[in-house]
């Protein structure tokens, strides 16, 4: 019997996870704040540029949380969740790849094309995730989540590893410097997300609604339909719990990602050494998906994700006390043993939750629980750090979210709306 993992359709889909997530390692957290801040924003003060990229991410974010739900609605009713994926991953590329031409100090051209591929990335995600009710079963949801996160991280990791040796040394790939490593690594991410894209338009098929909707009709079925499904939402129970308490464990992943490296600085770390940690958390993320999606098959995806959440909730009274880089390193290896467990059982745990025949429409209220997600978590750190005047309290505040989380995930029942 051919296994699971096997499966063209499967294979196809997580394929697609291997491809885009070398936007979000290369560029999102690797290169491109840096690159936007010391290259695009040459002679810019730092809270200037710091302002510019915090407006880019904002408006970004904010466009496709506030699209989602209803290009899924609009994808359910026509049966274009492939072809929208296809359009946004498109999108995605053309924007990534712009990022080679972008000349020196033209920061706002910068900030246009990183914002359009953000839109393009987080839109593709939002689709990919729901096509995931139709390459696998409900007996099989843990275990093809797990194993499409396993192949983004090591895809990611993988790219992000030649993409950084390049800029170590940039003669041994014939370049003139770190920047045109830079420069030629967001043509690399492009062709890589486009080229890993292929597999799952050839051969994911969708399940087609009963009457399928041309695009102008489907708009209007999709608008309705959002509004219907706002309205009754207090009614689908299990989906509004499940769903505050992803907004706040989520929240609590997010901050972690985004200030692992703020924190590790405001220690006195090297910067390449929080690099390699960076390395060291995708690689190490890689088997433990997949073993996360085996322990959701045998005791249950809500009790992995709750093992997860007390991880993190532990890892941030351990940070508390770190003083080294070896224990950072340390603490680089448990996150990468639980960062993509907790990402891949929510997703498929969610997806037993929701009606099959809606997937587009609430997995875009899933994404859009997770781009407002590390929001909380950033301002409750700097409250923190400004109240107490220490970053080590303010790492450990991020404990709460887990714990509220944690609490409210105890309450949802495993039924489908």
């Amino acid at each position: 019997m051919k296994s699971t993992f096997l499966k063209r359709p499967v294979l196809s889909w997580a394929l697609y996870d291997w491809g885009n997530s070398a936007f979000a390692t290369t560029v999102m957290a690797g290169f491109f704040p840096v690159f936007f801040k010391q290259y695009w924003s040459a002679g810019a003060d730092v809270t200037v540029s710091t302002f510019r990229l915090g407006m880019i991410n904002g408006i970004a974010s904010l466009a496709i949380a506030l699209m989602a739900p209803l290009l899924g609605a609009m994808a359910d009713r026509g049966g274009t969740r492939v072809k929208l994926l296809a359009m946004f991953t498109v999108l995605g590329v053309a924007m990534c790849a712009g990022l080679y031409w972008v000349e020196r100090g033209d920061w706002l051209m910068a900030a246009v094309f990183y914002a359009m591929a953000s839109v393009g990335f987080w839109g593709g995600v939002t689709f990919n995730d729901s096509l995931l009710l139709d390459v696998a079963d409900r007996a099989s949801l843990d275990r093809v989540s797990a194993y499409g996160y396993a192949l983004g991280y090591l895809g990611g990791g993988v790219l992000f590893l030649v993409n950084v040796v390049m800029t170590l040394k940039p003669q041994l790939f014939g370049l003139a410097d770190a920047a045109a490593a830079v420069r030629l690594s967001f043509l690399m991410v492009a062709v890589w997300w486009a080229v890993f894209t292929v597999p799952l338009l050839l051969f994911v098929r969708e399940k087609q609604p009963a009457t399928p909707l041309g695009p102008g009709a489907a708009f209007g079925a999709g608008w309705r339909e959002l509004g219907l499904t706002l309205r009754s939402l207090r009614s689908y129970r299990p989906v509004m719990l499940f769903l505050l308490a992803y907004w706040l464990y989520i929240d609590g992943v997010g901050t972690v990602i985004k200030m692992a490296v703020d924190y590790g600085l405001s220690l006195g770390f090297p910067t390449a050494s929080l690099i390699t940690a960076l390395l060291v958390t995708q690689f190490v993320a890689f088997p433990s998906a997949l073993a996360f999606g085996w322990l959701g098959e045998r005791l249950g995806a809500r009790t992995g994700i709750l093992i997860a959440i007390g991880v993190y909730f532990a890892i941030t009274f351990w940070a508390y006390f770190l003083d080294t880089v070896e224990e950072f390193y340390a603490m680089a290896v448990v996150i990468g043993l639980v960062q993509g467990g907790v990402q891949s059982l929510s997703r498929s745990f969610y997806g037993r939750l929701v009606p099959a025949e809606k997937a587009g429409e609430f997995f875009g209220f899933f994404n859009m629980m997770g781009k407002f997600a590390a929001i909380l978590g950033p301002l409750l750190m700097g409250w923190v750090a400004l109240t107490t005047q220490s970053s080590r309290l303010a790492i450990m505040s991020i404990a709460v979210l887990f714990a509220a989380g944690g609490v409210l995930l105890c309450f949802v029942k495993e039924e489908r709306a």
